[in-house]
């Protein structure tokens, strides 16, 4: 536009100019005062026009710069709305991450609390347990209340141990543990000096379970129990039952011991 504007002015400056060359080549014809008004006219017209042309231009400038101003407040708004569109999608991406620590979070603790449930479950549960080379399957309060009781016997509250055995093979006359328990049970009566009372148990474990591995040690606390009772004849008998059922055991080395000081 403001191109146009210069070329028009310019067209009209020639214009005039070419009216002032014909003029003059005609001021001979008028005289001077005529000469002089005309050259003002055209004087008064060219200012004129170049006032036109100035203000067009001055007009077209401030429309230009208010257009650029816009488009500078257009674009300036532009980066704020991608500013605030990168704002909230690094905030979107900040939650995402902070939903996908929680759902990971979430799941760890489901995952443990099934594992709580499943163990939890599994105390109630009968499960395998081998004892003295013997495996078989034992409710949780067999296991509990056995070691409870063997624990007691370790601890030397022979009395206390020979009630929880006691107790034990009451309530749970069947189970895989009984062998063992009257083994335990037998030594606690031995410890507490009720000899007859023990005898009566390891000949119990005996019957229940010849082949056991604790038989060999049944045998020979047999034996004590008898020495102690004076019974010297059937301690012998006792040791020697023992040397011929389980000869290469430990409990036989001691019997021959035993047998080596009986009179």
């Amino acid at each position: 536009m403001v191109r146009k504007a210069l070329r028009a002015g310019g067209q009209m400056l020639v214009a005039l100019a070419l009216a002032v060359g014909a003029t003059s080549a005609s001021a001979g014809l008028f005289d001077d005062d005529e000469a002089r008004k005309a050259i003002l006219d055209l004087r008064a017209r060219v200012d004129a026009v170049r006032a036109d042309s100035d203000a067009r231009i001055a007009q077209e400038g401030r429309r230009l710069n208010d257009e650029n101003a816009q488009l500078r407040k257009g674009m300036l708004d532009l980066q704020n709305q991608i500013e605030t569109l990168r704002a909230e999608v690094a905030k979107l991406r900040g939650q995402d991450e902070q939903l996908q620590r929680e759902v990971a979070e979430l799941q760890r603790r489901q995952k443990e609390m099934a594992q709580g449930t499943d163990d939890r479950l599994r105390q109630f549960e009968p499960s395998k347990v081998v004892v003295d080379g013997v495996e078989f399957v034992a409710d949780p309060a067999e296991r509990r209340d056995f070691e409870a009781a063997l624990a007691t016997f370790r601890r030397g509250a022979f009395p206390a141990a020979q009630a929880a055995f006691f107790d034990f093979l009451k309530r749970f006359p069947q189970s895989g543990y009984a062998p063992t328990a009257l083994f335990w049970l037998g030594n606690a009566q031995y410890a507490n000096r009720e000899y007859r009372d023990a005898i009566a148990n390891f000949r119990a474990l005996l019957t229940r379970a010849p082949t056991h591995f604790r038989a060999p040690e049944a045998l020979l606390s047999i034996a004590n129990c008898q020495i102690e009772l004076k019974e010297t004849k059937a301690a012998r008998k006792t040791l020697e039952d023992l040397l011929k059922a389980h000869p290469q055991s430990e409990a036989a080395s001691a019997a021959k011991e035993r047998l080596s000081h009986l009179k």
